[in-house]
């Protein structure tokens, strides 16, 4: 049995367990802050291996960001990582072979292996978090393009005027309006001019001090400005989901991440289907939630290994 000590690593949290060839999680899951220097975060990565060495054969790491074709390295970071995050040279954190990918990638092979897209050929898995990433699988192969760089979903424009900023520093990304930061302006925005803002729960409140989980309870309790916000914030995630599904032609979109679990998938769904060109598109939550990274990350480097005869990633 093989068996990997598997990272996923994002700009908060670092999670790892072991993790064997067919997908199970053989050990507790185990969660630290991400360092804030890329030294720092070398450091740990290195403390981690030693301290769990003879109880796996590999290491994968599932990251935010692009990685190379090769699977060794981040070839660009997201800003949320630390400085220098694309120099990491993960080869040097354990002596055992290391596989690299792109943690939205890793997470959509994780479900269409182990969780909510099993028995499907065309899946697309979207994250929905504090930004928006993505995975693509067509006739069972992951999409990565001619450098790795495919599925950047977060980036399809919406919009062809110059509205909103996004962290890539472009105007009206998807990013922009469908992730919780996308939401959190949408807040700002409609509270400027919807008399509902100052006649509900927030008669009082200070627009920067609401939070997506706040609004969202809110939105749940019936208040009619959050509600609003909400519907509005659903149909900005339509709207990128309906490019998505006309260009590929999934048989299933799967919303993983934080906000994708607040997601109204039955509604949503059907406000897709009313407005796609192709066949209709199942839309349905993450089964495997935080650990699709791991998973993935480790099925997609046995899967490397097994085509290579000398066991090489």
């Amino acid at each position: 049995m093989t068996k990997f000590l598997s990272f996923d690593i994002g700009g908060t949290k670092l999670s790892y367990a072991i993790v064997d060839e067919k997908g199970k999680i053989c050990s507790g899951i185990h969660k630290k802050s991400t360092p804030k220097t890329v030294e720092e975060l070398f450091f740990m990565l290195c403390q981690i291996t030693n301290e769990n060495e003879g109880q796996f054969d590999y290491v994968s790491f599932a990251t935010a960001g692009a990685v190379n074709l090769e699977n060794t390295l981040v070839r660009s970071s997201t800003p949320n990582m630390p400085e220098g995050y694309r120099n990491l040279d993960f080869s040097r954190v354990s002596k055992s072979n290391i596989f690299v990918e792109n943690d939205a990638n890793a997470a959509a092979w994780g479900e269409y292996k182990k969780g909510a897209a099993r028995g499907y050929k065309n899946i697309i898995v979207i994250t929905l978090g504090t930004g928006i990433g993505g995975g693509i699988i067509i006739n069972r192969k992951l999409l990565r393009g001619k450098s790795g760089k495919a599925g950047e979903v977060g980036s399809i424009k919406i919009h062809t005027d110059a509205v909103r900023e996004c962290t890539c520093h472009n105007f009206d990304c998807w990013e922009a309006y469908a992730s919780g930061t996308g939401m959190k302006e949408t807040i700002r925005r409609l509270a400027k001019i919807r008399p509902s803002f100052r006649k509900g729960v927030y008669r009082n409140a200070r627009v920067e001090d609401i939070t997506t989980i706040d609004l969202i309870k809110s939105a749940q309790r019936g208040d009619e400005f959050a509600k609003e916000v909400f519907e509005t914030w659903q149909h900005h995630v339509a709207l990128g989901i309906i490019s998505l599904v006309n260009i590929f032609d999934p048989e299933i979109v799967v919303l993983s991440g934080g906000m994708g679990e607040v997601v109204d998938c039955k509604k949503l769904e059907k406000e897709v289907n009313h407005n796609i060109v192709v066949d209709p598109v199942k839309i349905v939550p993450a089964e495997l939630k935080n650990n699709a990274g791991m998973v993935g990350a480790a099925l997609l480097a046995y899967e490397n290994l097994e085509l290579h005869e000398d066991n090489r990633i």
